[in-house]
């Protein structure tokens, strides 16, 4: 292979600059390449596909005399299709038709009636695509072959989000295959300027992924870096987009998600429209998001569906939510245990009461309750959704009330741990909701140790940890630290839409601008 002198000279700074010494050599890399043999192609296909009983070989003749075979993958290509609009077309139409030229070509342009035919000449090509649901054309006497786009398996119909449900606003959620959800969001966005680009990923999977964004709103330093650490990862396979989360996460380690997932197409476009990042994962109805701020998770879509007044009450209902989840359990120990001064002499006599004869302290009382609680929880999750709920509800209501009357744990303690659940069910994603969880058993344990001076220590570390992280180049407690003033219209509430006239700051948009005209009042 004849390589250009220049390239030679500079062969000394290539050696040095191994990213450079990659990229010189893969132009060179020895592929393998469709022959003007079919039977030398065919043999190279079967021996590749080797016990792939699922890989059909549809021989035929076009125009009577010329051999072709037909590659496709049963259940993945819609056979309908392939019977009425392939062999029909190429084995009765082309006997009408005048197949001049190129072979290949003239069966593309003048006998095949599909929207997506490629020409393809590299084996790696052709295998992907049968395993994609393609179909593929082999001639004889052609070293091209033609990728027909016949993808046809079957999908799960498009229905309620089961997660994220509202009570005004779209009722349609993603499914697990990516066209049909690539299809919802553009519906939501008609524009040309929201872009998609396609990688795979996987080594046995070859999932296909997604990067969504709106050219001249996101920032392309951060589609830029989120196409960067998806192409770096070498793995087995991806079957669920919470794979690439934890590849592509910033903070691994930390127990606050800083990417967020979506099943809902209105809230991706959302995101979408304020300068952010989409990642579809192939086979999964839940599509990431970033860069993703804490506030977020505070948020609902159908904040934006309601009257502002209203949204802004319910979401200053979730922040006091997010604090009882977090705390409650925790200041109950700390008052009853080490401040019964903070309490009202009648509640204090009423408490100290119902503890007489309970035989464990407050904190073996507190975790004994909550982990029944999380049993239970788990319980009626993992249950069919005919008998879990009941099972979820009866079971907290049979067992509180045998606890109490067995003298196990005071009535208060039942209080306590129904409202913090209740509390955190509040929390609109359920991921956050988790992490609260967790903390509030460390909270617990510090407020058992040190009473309430454990809890704010506890409330430190917390806040000291979320300040410290980062999405993408964006602290993770934007716009509250660092404070944004003006981004502070749909944080603690939802100002009307007529105040919000630009775009999040940190979000580093090309353009700022949301709306041009500000509310004229009457």
């Amino acid at each position: 292979m004849f390589i250009p002198i220049w390239e030679i000279l500079m062969l000394g700074k290539i050696c040095v600059d191994g990213e450079m010494m990659k990229n010189f050599w893969s132009r060179f890399k020895k592929k393998t390449y469709l022959s003007f043999s079919l039977e030398e192609n065919l043999q190279i296909m079967r021996r590749i596909l080797f016990n792939c009983m699922d890989v059909v070989y549809r021989e035929f003749y076009i125009d009577r005399y010329i051999r072709a075979v037909l590659v496709y993958a049963e259940g993945l290509a819609d056979k309908a299709l392939i019977n009425s609009d392939i062999l029909k077309s190429l084995m009765l139409q082309s006997q009408d038709k005048k197949l001049t030229g190129s072979l290949v070509d003239a069966v593309k342009t003048i006998i095949l009636p599909f929207a997506e035919v490629k020409n393809v000449t590299e084996i790696e090509k052709i295998i992907n695509s049968v395993l994609s649901g393609d179909s593929i054309l082999l001639i004889e006497n052609c070293d091209q072959a033609l990728i027909i786009g016949t993808r046809g398996w079957e999908h799960r119909a498009i229905t309620e989000p089961s997660t994220e449900t509202v009570i005004r606003g779209p009722r349609e959620a993603y499914v697990e295959s990516l066209q049909v959800n690539l299809a919802l969001l553009r519906r939501k966005i008609k524009s040309s300027e929201l872009k998609f680009e396609k990688l795979i990923v996987g080594r046995y999977t070859k999932t296909d992924v997604v990067i969504a964004y709106i050219n001249g709103l996101a920032d392309p330093e951060i589609v830029k870096e989120v196409k960067r650490r998806i192409q770096k990862i070498d793995i087995d396979g991806i079957l669920e987009s919470n794979y690439l989360e934890e590849l592509i996460d910033d903070n691994p380690y930390s127990i606050f998600p800083t990417i967020k997932h979506t099943e809902r197409p209105d809230t991706t476009a959302g995101l979408l429209l304020e300068g952010r990042v989409a990642v579809f994962v192939d086979g999964t109805p839940f599509v990431l998001s970033m860069p993703n701020l804490f506030t977020s998770y505070m948020q609902s879509p159908e904040d934006y569906y309601e009257r502002y007044y209203i949204s802004s009450f319910i979401r200053l209902l979730r922040f006091m939510a997010l604090n009882i989840s977090l705390l409650l359990p925790a200041a109950y120990i700390a008052v009853t245990t080490f401040h019964p001064e903070m309490l009202p002499t009648v509640l204090l006599l009423s408490l100290a009461g119902q503890r007489e004869g309970v035989p464990f302290p407050a904190l073996i009382e507190v975790l004994l309750m909550e982990i029944i609680f999380e049993i239970l929880r788990e319980a009626g999750v993992r249950l069919p959704k005919a008998v879990g709920q009941t099972v979820s509800i009866v079971g907290a209501l049979v067992i509180g009330e045998a606890a109490v009357s067995a003298g196990i744990v005071s009535p208060a303690m039942v209080i306590i741990v129904a409202l913090t659940g209740i509390a955190n069910f509040v929390m609109p994603a359920y991921n956050a909701a988790g992490a609260v969880r967790l903390l509030r058993f460390l909270m617990i344990i510090l407020a058992s140790v040190l009473g309430l001076f454990g809890v704010m220590f506890g409330l430190m570390l917390v806040q000291g940890h979320l300040a410290s992280l980062r999405t993408f180049g964006v602290p993770y407690l934007s716009p509250i630290a660092p404070i944004s003033i003006e981004d502070q219209k749909d944080v603690w509430i939802r100002g009307p839409w007529w105040t919000m006239q630009i775009r999040p700051r940190f979000f580093n948009n090309l353009n700022q601008k949301r709306q041009k005209v500000k509310r004229k009042d009457k």
